[in-house]
């Protein structure tokens, strides 16, 4: 070796967990530490394919991209979770070869930095939200809202046709579809989008509570009630709109009851005599066959063709499968936002697991994987590996009578690791990333959370 190569020789062979290749990703230098954990001798390794010895290694995306990847997540063979650089190597804008270099192994270290990013982050993202919510409000349009599926292209031209109207539109389709998104888009491209948009839940709230909810009351109307009375929704949407949901669910003796305000376009409070004149325009959304409901006496007739004036049926999620990849892009981009996460893509091979799996949760089914895999894995692109889960689901579904699950098995061992790693994923949710605050949830040590995240593969 010539003198001037031995110094760059040897300090490549000094850094941490360093590899340098050239631009066929054949192996050209490991650093000492890297050769150890390896367990390998030059002769081993030099001028051998990179995933030949590394099987996990993402320098062939890099010599492909020829672009830089700093600051990634990278499990070495041993277990350990290590931060790396991948810098693609150029003379004259020719393509040499890659280094990548562990730049923290101390995971303390990553955390302290990382919390003072997040912290910026999250001013950043309220300075941002209130400059979203000015300009959104007069800015407002149906493109905004995810999908270019022919179903969702026409149901967008109904909403397009009727918002400005005061029409009373009922929204049907399956649970999780998306029912109070496109509420809210009729809301804003209507006249009253500056007036109140009220909601209320018919199946959250208990059937006795639900009439003065709705309608309100006035003082000592009834054992526990508000002294002052009570303002109902109606009142809150005067000039504006009210959104019934799950509107199937209202009880029967309460229905008379809303068909005569709507239709009188007044009410009185429950224990009143004043009458309340009302300009409130209605949409209703429900999961529920109203039309089958109506047939077996469990909802009044005349109030279904009241309030289904323009039917908005939503599509499920399988129906509209050429909507998931850009649905998919725009959670990513909410949950890394939301967890200060770093996520930077899903491989084509997951698209093709979203398609084969049935998608019965629907649009928030997907939200709910999506956000499960953004948190076990923090940061880079999400794999096939990342939703083992969802295989386990689809296998599960197709294989009935089998005890076996797709991957381990169902030994105790494996299955008492799976609820652990599934309970540490919950509770960093729940704490919104926060390690201090999950370890607590889990009533665990931080140092020991650190350790079953190492175990478990989970990036956050």
């Amino acid at each position: 070796m010539k003198k001037y190569d031995e110094l760059p020789y040897y300090a490549i062979k000094s850094m941490y967990y360093t590899i340098v290749t050239d631009e066929n990703g054949l192996v050209k230098i490991l650093s000492k530490n890297y050769q150890e954990l390896l367990g390998m001798e030059e002769k081993d390794y030099v001028g051998k394919p990179v995933q030949n010895i590394i099987k996990n290694s993402e320098i062939p995306r890099v010599l492909k991209n020829r672009k830089e990847e700093i600051g990634e997540l990278f499990t070495m063979k041993n277990g350990e979770t290590v931060v790396c650089n991948r810098i693609p190597i150029f003379q004259n804008d020719k393509l040499l070869g890659v280094i990548s270099s562990a730049t923290f192994y101390n995971l303390d270290e990553v955390s302290a930095l990382h919390k003072q990013i997040e912290n910026l982050k999250k001013e950043n993202m309220e300075y941002k939200k209130k400059i979203h919510e000015l300009y959104s409000k007069n800015q407002f349009s149906i493109d905004q809202v995810i999908g270019k599926s022919a179903k969702i292209i026409k149901v967008k031209n109904i909403v397009r046709k009727f918002s400005n109207s005061d029409l009373t539109i009922l929204i049907t389709g399956e649970t999780g579809t998306g029912k109070e998104v496109f509420a809210n888009a009729v809301h804003k491209l209507s006249s009253r989008s500056h007036e109140n948009f009220v909601k209320i839940n018919c199946a959250a709230i208990p059937k006795d509570l639900l009439e003065s909810e709705l309608f309100g009351y006035e003082p000592g109307s009834f054992s526990g009630a508000n002294k002052n009375g009570k303002m109902g929704k109606f009142e809150l949407a005067n000039n504006g709109t009210l959104l019934l949901d799950e509107i199937g669910e209202m009880p029967l003796s309460l229905q008379s009851k809303l068909l005569r305000v709507l239709q009188e376009g007044e009410l009185e409070r429950i224990g009143g005599l004043k009458t309340i004149k009302l300009n409130v325009r209605i949409i209703c959304s429900t999961n529920s066959n109203l039309e089958e409901q109506v047939e077996n006496g469990l909802f009044r007739r005349d109030l279904y063709y009241r309030i289904n004036v323009v039917e908005i049926n939503l599509p499920s999620l399988r129906e509209r499968l050429d909507d998931i990849e850009s649905l998919s892009n725009f959670f990513i981009e909410k949950i890394n936002n939301s967890y200060g996460l770093g996520i930077t893509e899903i491989r084509p091979e997951v698209y093709t697991l979203f398609n084969e799996y049935e998608w019965d949760g629907n649009i928030r089914e997907l939200q709910h994987v999506l956000e499960r895999a953004c948190v076990m894995v923090g940061t880079g692109p999400l794999k096939l590996e990342h939703f083992e889960f969802l295989l386990n689901r689809l296998y599960k579904k197709d294989n009935p009578e089998s005890n076996q699950l797709a991957f381990g098995g169902n030994s105790l061992p494996n299955i008492t690791a799976e609820v652990e790693k599934e309970s540490i994923i919950r509770a960093l949710m729940e704490a919104k990333g926060n390690k201090t605050s999950a370890a607590k949830i889990l009533n665990i040590d931080r140092s020991s959370l650190y350790n079953k995240l190492r175990k478990y593969g989970i990036g956050f």
